[in-house]
């Protein structure tokens, strides 16, 4: 039987990259709500009251989808799933009740990164617009010149979005991981430390739930 694993943190904190390497190493499914949400956007939900029959409805309109088919579609993917490391979800208080109701967890990671740090990391990506990766300023720019030359700042990744940003995640999210601590389940990682080592500290807590 698979172990089930969430992992809480900032923008910026590494969730996504701790995630994927956890998923590997203990053989589990990666599970984020984007991926989700793009693997069943034609799920139909038409049953359920809304505006639109589809996921894909909303997500062509631009419209956020509602709480109650994220969760459907979360419900979806965690049963169709042996054990899995959940990643970008459960985003507020009532996602964290019902994520209770459907599923046992065997650990709760929360990857600490102070503010200033998350800024530090956020603002400094560069996107290639050639071929869409992804780069750093401080940790991870190409050798190439030319593609050096070519790289811009998203708009998204500017100091002024990347703080807004912080604030709606700390407004929403604050309240999971002290929801969490309450329940003396969750354990709080170091993510200031080199990805190695971060990861070293979560997958200890992953052998041992």
């Amino acid at each position: 039987m698979g172990k089930h694993i969430l992992l809480l943190g900032a923008p910026g904190a590494g969730k996504g990259t701790q995630s994927k390497r956890l998923a590997d190493e203990f053989d589990l499914e990666h599970v984020t709500t984007g991926d989700a949400l793009r693997a069943n956007k034609d799920m139909d939900i038409g049953h359920m009251d809304f505006e639109y029959d589809t996921p894909r409805e909303y997500m062509d309109a631009g419209e956020l989808v509602p709480d109650d088919v994220v969760n459907e579609i979360v419900k979806t993917a965690l049963q169709n799933a042996d054990g899995y490391v959940l990643d970008g979800y459960p985003r507020n208080l009532d996602q964290a009740q019902y994520l209770s109701e459907i599923t046992d967890l065997d650990a709760v990671v929360y990857l600490d990164v102070d503010e200033d740090e998350l800024v530090r990391r956020l603002t400094g990506r560069r996107l290639d617009p050639d071929t869409g990766d992804i780069y750093h300023t401080e940790f991870d720019m190409p050798d190439d010149e030319e593609i050096r030359g070519r790289l811009v700042q998203r708009d998204d990744d500017t100091e002024e979005t990347v703080r807004e940003r912080l604030n709606v995640y700390h407004e929403n999210t604050s309240p999971v991981v002290e929801h969490y601590r309450d329940r003396g389940v969750l354990v709080e990682v170091d993510g200031e430390q080199t990805p190695d080592e971060v990861f070293e500290d979560v997958a200890d807590v992953v052998e041992d739930a």
